[in-house]
């Protein structure tokens, strides 16, 4: 990676390099070209990132003497050209509306590699997935149960299902917002509870529903991998005694994904295909050790395959320096494409697209332009004295930027370029005006651009 320290080579995408003249370059592709081409805000995918995630998994997997499978998580982002991307990679693509479902067919995307998540779905979407013949719904509570009882029940079908269980465990790496697996939680079946078992009787009692096995997620941005291991125990564990106390087979398993990646120097860095070995193993030993024959194990990872991969390109538009306290950088996109550091704290790094030698570096606040003082990207920039027009780039914007994108203050969301080896894609194109009308009653006539 010419021209980048060393310890910011887990953050950039794996093709990123300077040239002789500064440029920073993604996929082939000089970053400076696709702003004048595309404008800005612009996010752009490396092809070659997401690739090489996806074969870290396959690595991994290896490890694993039974059958396995991937499944995206979709809710990281969704495009059209991603999901046809991944799908012929063999991927199938985990959702969790009826909206990521239809996404995921118009992408070509085979039914039966679809599974549909969700804490609270509605009958649409439930009869939706039926119509499509999604190969898994994942049952997460004894409300959607009984939902989906009696739409099997109507339409005649055999449902494939797993269930959410709740293996009441909390990881303590991750943001509160980011955890899943605690008893205390809006997602999954209890096992402690006896909601669980409950749920696993009802299924067993009902020819229209075909339970395949047990789904868990603990929770997101985990560097930690053993609250894994105990949550693969306690559901091998209960998987165990209920195959001794019921006609219940375990034919497949999902610890979910979940995975960690680094946004900034200081973060650890996961190595995926050891990860994804190392669970791999935990599930195998956890079959043994309950008596079990060893089920098709399923990864769901999201952020993990495409958040290196997606980079955010704005340009500078004005610069407040208050000498002593602050210098404010305020750029053309923010918290309306990227929520995660005022939802959350996020951190993030920023890049000079065009790197200066000419001009002093200076600490900066780079925020954007909506209207929120929480409007704020990076707190501690270092980039070369900014001016208006500059651009800059900011890593890791590959996951749960554009999928939790808004139209705040009426913005329009931004336009999405693949890279792959020179070649450009478009992904999406940028939102128009008429597309923030479009919803609206009463207007008439009007042309917009």
């Amino acid at each position: 990676m010419c021209g980048f320290v060393a310890e910011r080579a887990h953050i950039l995408p794996e093709t990123a390099r300077r040239d002789e003249s500064g440029q920073l370059w993604t996929g082939g592709v000089p970053l400076p070209r696709l702003a004048e081409q595309y404008g800005t805000p612009l996010y752009l995918y490396d092809v070659a990132t997401i690739r090489a995630a996806i074969a870290a998994y396959r690595h991994g997997l290896e490890s694993y003497p039974g059958e396995t499978a991937l499944v995206y998580a979709a809710k990281a982002f969704a495009a059209v050209g991603l999901l046809r991307l991944l799908a012929s990679e063999g991927l199938g693509v985990d959702c969790v509306s009826e909206g990521e479902l239809a996404l995921a067919r118009a992408a070509g995307v085979p039914a039966e590699r679809l599974v549909l998540h969700g804490n609270n779905k509605s009958e649409e979407e439930l009869r939706f997935a039926l119509e499509l013949g999604v190969g898994r719904i994942v049952v997460d509570n004894h409300d959607e149960l009984e939902r989906l009882v009696a739409i099997a029940r109507s339409t005649g079908k055999t449902v494939p299902i797993l269930l959410r269980l709740n293996p009441g465990v909390e990881p303590h790496d991750t943001h509160a917002y980011r955890r899943t697996g605690q008893l205390d939680s809006k997602f999954g079946l209890p096992i402690v509870t006896g909601d669980a078992e409950a749920a696993v009787a009802r299924c067993l009692s009902t020819p229209e529903l075909a339970l395949l096995g047990f789904h868990v997620h603990i929770g997101s941005q985990l560097f930690d991998l053993i609250p894994y291991q105990r949550a693969i125990e306690q559901v091998f564990a209960f998987a165990g005694e209920l195959s001794r106390r019921f006609a219940f087979s375990l034919r497949e398993f999902s610890p979910g994904g979940g995975f960690g990646i680094p946004y900034t120097t200081e973060d650890p860095v996961l190595d995926l295909a050891e990860a994804t070995a190392q669970v791999s193993r935990w599930v195998a030993e956890a079959a043994s050790m309950a008596g079990l024959p060893l089920p098709r194990l399923v990864l769901e990872p999201g952020r993990s395959l495409v958040g290196r991969a997606g980079m955010a390109l704005y340009r500078v538009g004005s610069v407040k320096r208050l000498p002593g306290i602050r210098t404010y950088v305020a750029v053309d996109g923010g918290m309306a494409d990227n929520i995660r550091p005022a939802l959350y704290g996020a951190r993030y790094l920023a890049l000079p697209v065009i790197e200066r030698a000419d001009r002093r570096r200076e600490r900066v606040t780079l925020v954007g332009k909506y209207c929120e003082s929480g409007d704020v990207l990076v707190r501690d920039a270092v980039l070369p004295e900014p001016v208006p027009g500059d651009l800059v780039a900011i890593p890791v914007a590959g996951a749960y930027c554009l999928a939790m994108a808004s139209n705040y203050n009426l913005a329009r969301r931004p336009v999405v370029v693949a890279l792959e080896a020179g070649r450009v894609e478009l992904w999406q194109r940028r939102e128009t005006i008429a597309d923030l009308l479009a919803r609206e009653a009463g207007i008439e006539g009007a042309r917009y651009r």
